[in-house]
């Protein structure tokens, strides 16, 4: 092991703080009113994190139908909801605890408005994603259209007055080429008044810019349904390091291929614990000399609060 790899390793990576509030909020209510507790969607894209808090007594379900007891607490998503859930969780006298992040929750707020006011929303996003589905779900269909593509753009037609809202993962500048045909279209399109994309899916994207093109490859630690790590990889490539990869851990890493390069990058998705970038350090070390460079873009030190209900039992741990 003569050879010397060296790992560009990426800051800001990994955990943003509504992962990290969604996370808290699912261990909080399970010490608080003990397991099962039950979680509508994975709680966040990542398989390692879901997999440690099914450890710990949540049950993840995709429909409030499928909670046998509903005596117990039921936590919606990160992502998002649609009105129809809250409402359906009150119809079955539900007790839940909403951990959709705070900027989604802007998102939503942002459509209402919108619509109250009149306008025809344009929603930037991809279809299925359940971030997506929660936004759309919050006005009436007729008055919300998805668009996913700068074609999408150019083909859309739409009658009187217009705004746009956008998923908080998408790739900055994919969206930006999208905002552009619709001003263009839409001269008077009514926008956010601060961006929609996060400030963490911005931060990770350009701390992968500006060292990717000096990487002989590029690895992105995230699972496969994580919207924003799959945006880190078309990033990397886009950035000029056409060998970029997602790596959840379920499959084995290229070796071969990391030990025949000099210089490799690596990050994380937004909902990928900092554990696994280490496993994967420790894994390469196993077959090559490394020597860790740390790329720091930016410093975050965004926190969000929890809910009222499990912040009073914070004050009293």
């Amino acid at each position: 092991m003569s050879k010397e790899l060296k790992i560009l390793l990426v800051s800001p990576r990994g955990f943003c703080a509504g992962v990290d509030r969604a996370i808290e909020i699912v261990k909080k209510t399970l010490i608080k009113f003990g397991p099962p507790v039950y979680v509508r969607h994975e709680i966040v894209h990542n398989t390692q994190v879901v997999d440690s808090l099914k450890k710990l007594g949540a049950i993840f379900v995709e429909e409030l139908s499928e909670i046998k007891d509903s005596s117990r607490p039921v936590i919606f998503s990160a992502h998002g909801v649609p009105k129809s859930v809250p409402n359906e969780a009150i119809n079955r006298k539900m007790f839940y605890i909403d951990a959709t992040c705070p900027l989604v929750t802007k998102v939503h707020r942002e459509a209402e408005r919108h619509n109250k006011n009149g306008y025809k929303i344009i929603l930037i996003g991809h279809k299925d994603h359940p971030e997506v589905i929660g936004t759309m779900g919050q006005i009436s269909k007729k008055n919300i259209t998805l668009i996913e593509t700068t074609e999408d753009a150019k083909k859309i037609e739409i009658d009187g007055p217009v705004a746009y809202v956008t998923q908080t993962t998408l790739s900055v500048d994919d969206t930006k080429d999208i905002i552009d045909i619709l001003e263009r279209k839409f001269p008077d399109i009514k926008a956010p008044i601060k961006e929609d994309i996060c400030y963490a899916t911005t931060n990770r994207q350009n701390a992968v810019k500006e060292i990717a093109d000096s990487c002989d490859m590029f690895f992105v630690i995230g699972s496969d349904n994580s919207s924003n790590s799959k945006r880190l990889v078309e990033v990397a490539k886009k950035a000029g390091c056409e060998n970029a990869k997602l790596v959840d851990f379920k499959k084995d890493l290229p070796i071969k291929e990391i030990i025949s390069c000099n210089k490799i990058g690596l990050t994380s998705g937004a909902s990928a614990p900092e554990k696994l970038v280490q496993s994967f350090i420790s894994e390469v070390k196993k077959h090559v000399i490394v020597s860790i460079e740390e790329h720091i873009s930016s410093v975050e030190n965004v926190t969000f609060k929890l809910p009222s209900s499990l912040q009073q039992q914070n004050s009293k741990e």
